[in-house]
């Protein structure tokens, strides 16, 4: 998986590319948590630009699915569909057996539902979102094995979405989090290469 060093940068959609399909599986449903189902049957990844659906896209080809990217009808956003039988919302992450497949898992999971502040003079984080509470109850777990610590799990505003749920790994686990996880978002991933120090 990845690893970062003072010397060398490892770009983690290269090392997520070169996993095994175990893996690669793995970090697709983690990033599952940004899609949708459409007619039953089609998985719909939405995104304002094309960079990380075409990596999306590399992944499936590896593991023989096809899929196709096209741009909204009237909006500017993208999507990425597939029929990919192995994907499943109902996927319990927590049936992981490698330490490797659990970190591409929550690599996925927050390349879609996580976030880092992208304004450099704010002050860094990194969290997890999602409405489903469980799942982040789960996430938490997960981290847990892998030496990454985190918050409390809590909901930022009840008045605005009693269903909304997030939690901040913590500081003393950044380092930890960027090397054992990292990110194959081109956003994200830059973010965590640049601020957080390894």
């Amino acid at each position: 998986m990845q690893r970062i060093s003072r010397e060398v940068v490892v770009d983690p959609s290269e090392t997520t590319r070169r996993a095994p399909c175990e893996e690669i599986q793995a970090y697709l449903l983690g990033a599952l948590h940004d899609a949708s189902l459409n007619k039953k049957k089609r998985y719909r990844f939405t995104q304002k630009g094309t960079e990380w659906l075409t990596f999306l896209q590399k992944l499936f080809q590896e593991l023989g699915y096809k899929s196709w990217i096209y741009r909204e009808r009237n909006r500017e956003v993208y999507t990425l569909e597939t029929l990919a039988k192995f994907l499943d919302f109902r996927f319990d992450p927590l049936t992981l057996v490698t330490n490797a497949e659990k970190a591409a898992y929550i690599r996925g999971f927050f390349d879609a539902e996580g976030g880092v502040p992208r304004n450099v003079k704010a002050g860094f984080y990194i969290q997890l979102v999602q409405k489903d509470r469980t799942k982040i109850e789960k996430l938490v777990r997960m981290l847990s094995t892998l030496d990454i610590s985190t918050g409390k799990i809590h909901n930022p505003s009840e008045r605005v979405d009693p269903d909304y749920w997030r939690v901040y790994v913590r500081a003393k686990s950044h380092k930890n989090f960027a090397s054992k996880i990292g990110s194959a978002h081109p956003i994200k991933g830059k973010i965590l290469q640049t601020r957080v120090m390894i």
